[in-house]
């Protein structure tokens, strides 16, 4: 057989549009595990398997298309498949009509786009006002469980901390950096720590419109201080109208930890870890404290994921 009679049975045979639909379908399972398994707290050889495993599976997807049809009485090698009753055409359209599904997709995404944008946030560093600077982490560390708490709300649209990470605590125009991070929504917050008591501020503001949407202040103590994270992402998603799933109304509802050492030394692991990027030594140091966060507590679950997925970059890293 020719090259070119190879092309044209490769067309007729649809073995083209199954490898776009498999790189379709993969490509979004691979968005769904990358972003859905580390809030479960499944390590991150788990998305890596999942990629390994679609990886594998793309030969054998073309390898079946090519050597079986679908016909009305069931999967059949497609040489003992006449010609004349062949339904490939009809199957292929199956999958034509599965792109145009896409394509239609996308281009729902114009009057989609408003509310996406609605419900758009970036969450700025966090002032610290303590009188200590060493309790910086403090407020790094609380700005970054409540960055995590909105990230595992699906309705809302969050930016990373990578993104927002250069911008000041409290920068002088809002509606600029919103425009340059494509969101509608800003939050700014601000951090004080004295002996045991810990006042947590934050206020929500509409960028375009430079109006405050939401704020609120949290005098707790450190005993009390472990829920604050999760009051703040519900104070968010309720100002926004995002709409919470039941599974994501009992996830902001669980408590990391009762343990206050555990969970400060939570914190200090967050904060090294966000200048990971820039020094591998700190998050080397980030794994310090994570350890000493699940052996202070050993049902620290999120304490448990941070270090398993830390332990992993830095595996990668080495």
């Amino acid at each position: 057989m020719n090259p070119k009679n190879i092309l044209t049975e490769l067309k007729r045979r649809n073995v083209y549009k199954v490898a776009i639909a498999y790189c379709v379908v993969a490509w979004l399972l691979m968005q769904v595990a990358s972003q859905i398994f580390p809030f479960f707290g499944i390590p991150s050889w788990g998305v890596r398997l999942v990629v390994l495993l679609l990886i594998i599976g793309f030969p054998i997807a073309l390898i079946l298309a090519w050597a079986f049809e679908l016909t009305p009485e069931g999967i059949k090698r497609t040489e003992d498949v006449d010609l004349s009753k062949s339904i490939r055409r009809k199957t292929g359209r199956k999958l034509d009509f599965t792109q145009k599904n896409t394509e239609a997709e996308s281009a729902e995404q114009a009057p989609r786009s408003s509310e996406s944008l609605a419900k758009s946030i970036a969450v700025l560093p966090f002032e610290n006002l303590s009188r200590d600077p060493d309790n910086a982490y403090f407020a790094q560390g609380i700005q970054e469980e409540i960055l995590t708490r909105l990230t595992s709300i699906a309705d809302l649209k969050v930016i990373s901390r990578m993104s927002t990470q250069r911008y000041q605590s409290k920068p002088g125009n809002l509606s600029k950096i919103a425009k340059q991070l494509g969101v509608r929504n800003i939050l700014e917050g601000s951090v004080q720590k004295v002996a045991n008591q810990v006042r947590v501020n934050v206020q929500l503001i509409n960028a375009q419109t430079d109006s405050h949407l939401w704020a609120e202040t949290y005098d707790r103590k450190l005993t009390d201080i472990f829920g604050v994270e999760s009051e703040i992402a519900k104070g968010i998603a309720e100002s926004l109208q995002a709409k919470l799933t039941g599974r994501e109304e009992q996830a902001l509802a669980v408590k990391p930890t009762n343990n206050q050492e555990a969970y400060d030394a939570y914190l200090r692991g967050l904060a090294f870890q966000a200048h990971s990027s820039l020094s591998l030594d700190a998050l080397w140091k980030a794994i310090g404290f994570y350890e000493q966060a699940v052996q202070l507590d050993p049902k620290f679950a999120v304490a448990w994921a941070r270090l398993s997925r830390a332990n992993a970059w830095i595996s990668n890293s080495i």
